[in-house]
């Protein structure tokens, strides 16, 4: 993954790569030589809800993303805000619905973007009126709805099983 740190924060130097005795041995981290700021490069949490309206899984289609993927409904967390109520509010914000439940499926690296996923099940009523960051979105049947090989496919997956459904996989293309 591409670090995005050049420069310290508290005084513009650039960061360099210096190993440093920490607990648990030395660690490699960029570091500034100058006044001793440490980029932790910690994961950053991001919720994710696999919602299910008038009985079936909603999946929506981001306005960034190519081709026609649909995934689950994901966003950051706000500071001073439970991970609950920040997947309430992102499941309000991107579609308008209001959660009546929520349960916890579980929490998932991917590492690929540095972030933990926390992933829920919502239930979810009301309209749906996607925000300007989504595109389309689809109604599947639980046996029916594709996972991907990825954090949030995985927690689509976990939610399946736990309703007695044996999930199916999308191949991705390999990359040459």
């Amino acid at each position: 993954m591409a670090h995005s740190f050049k420069f310290c924060p508290q005084c513009a130097t650039a960061l360099e790569f210096i190993a440093q005795l920490e607990d648990g041995g030395k660690k490699e981290r960029l570091r500034c030589i100058a006044c001793g700021y440490t980029h932790w490069n910690n994961p950053t949490p991001v919720l994710a809800a696999v919602i299910e309206y008038q009985g079936k899984i909603l999946l929506a289609q981001n306005a960034a993303w190519p081709g026609k993927m649909f995934a689950l409904i994901t966003g950051f967390m706000e500071a001073g805000e439970t991970p609950q109520g920040g997947i309430a509010r992102e499941i309000k914000e991107e579609t308008s619905l209001q959660t009546s439940e929520l349960s916890l499926i579980g929490v998932y690296d991917f590492q690929r973007m540095n972030q933990i996923i926390i992933a829920y099940h919502a239930t979810c009523q009301g309209d749906v009126i996607l925000s300007p960051e989504l595109v389309d979105y689809r109604l599947f049947e639980p046996e029916q709805v594709k996972c991907w090989p990825a954090g949030t496919g995985y927690a689509l997956a976990d939610w399946l099983r736990s309703r007695g459904h044996e999930p199916q996989f999308v191949e991705f293309p390999k990359r040459a």
